[in-house]
């Protein structure tokens, strides 16, 4: 091998590494959730506006719902709004919020200015009830079945195409278990 070989080798070599990389990463990556088929952490918090009433897991469980972890400081949360708001409004599930770490007044605000499609809002100010989801930073969602089961889970914005692949085929899959 020549001096000239060596280098045009290592060049061959760099360019398959990198289609090969680029190929994979193309792909959609998804970060898989432990909590997928397993029941949904069990929660007692605050509604939004109703600091005396506090809704749990056991409020929810006999119908498909999905919570959506967001806050008010968050941008990506403000982007995904409407995305949300029309799932609501197709009335195929309820949407439970869950306001994380974020002010009340705050949040109350942002609803108000926005549209508020959650069927309720619960509050968890200190983040402890989204340590026990897994939730990183909002937005973060989950499909939740009527046995309260963890069917889905969405790391970032709800799109339209998510909720046409993932949240209404398995909402149509519980239904036509029934």
């Amino acid at each position: 091998m020549n001096s000239r070989t060596l280098p045009l080798l290592a060049f061959i070599l760099l360019v398959t590494l990198l289609v090969v990389g680029l190929k994979i990463s193309d792909r959609k990556t998804l970060i898989p959730s432990p909590l997928i088929d397993k029941p949904a952490p069990a929660f007692n918090l605050p509604v939004l506006g109703e600091p005396g009433r506090v809704l749990s897991k056991s409020s929810f469980l006999g119908k498909p719902y999905l919570i959506n972890f967001w806050a008010s400081w968050c941008v990506t949360c403000r982007v995904e709004h409407p995305v949300i708001t029309e799932l609501a409004k197709r009335g195929v599930l309820s949407v439970v919020g869950f306001n994380f770490r974020d002010e009340s007044a705050d949040a109350q605000a942002w609803l108000a200015r926005f549209g508020n499609p959650y069927e309720v809002n619960l509050v968890d100010l200190d983040g402890k009830i989204s340590i026990d989801f897994g939730v990183y930073a909002a937005p973060e969602s989950f499909l939740v079945d009527p046995a309260g089961m963890i069917v889905f889970k969405q790391i970032g914005a709800m799109t339209p195409e998510i909720i046409e692949t993932e949240i209404l085929p398995r909402i149509a899959s519980m239904e036509s278990r029934n």
